[in-house]
């Protein structure tokens, strides 16, 4: 069966469609992602589809629901390299692609997942006014 390869870069999964997406292998995509997602802990997914020449309704459902399933495993999904014909198809077919945060190139995408990273490590950084308050207070 084909499968398209999925690598770890850091805290985040690279994903470079190289082949005409059909269906099953949208699908393949979809469920060896999402264990990826859980078995790196990954907290970003880069898809690049510029070698993709085009994106149908189903492959654009795809992405959609991969950015959500990502999503709801605590990974952001950043697709990069679309090209003017697939965007313009895209709209035309009326998918937003919702979740699915878009970059012209991989380089700017992996710069949004950088953001989110050290948006979420701040998160989680105590506040210096909680370690200075007196207990009970």
């Amino acid at each position: 069966m084909e499968r398209i390869p999925i690598l770890k870069i850091g805290p985040a999964l690279l994903v470079t469609i190289q082949v005409d997406m059909h269906d099953e292998l949208a699908l393949t995509l979809e469920e060896d992602l999402t264990n990826r997602i859980v078995a790196t802990g990954a907290k970003g997914v880069l898809i690049d589809i510029s070698g993709l020449e085009i994106v149908d309704s189903f492959i654009g459902r795809m992405l959609a629901n991969i950015a959500s399933v990502s999503r709801m495993l605590d990974a952001e999904t950043v697709v990069v390299g679309m090209r003017p014909a697939v965007a313009i198809t895209l709209v035309e077919l009326g998918l937003s692609l919702p979740g699915v945060r878009t970059a012209l190139n991989a380089e700017r995408g992996m710069a949004l997942i950088a953001a989110r990273l050290a948006d979420l490590a701040q998160d989680d950084a105590p506040d210096a006014d909680d370690e200075d308050a007196a207990p009970g207070a």
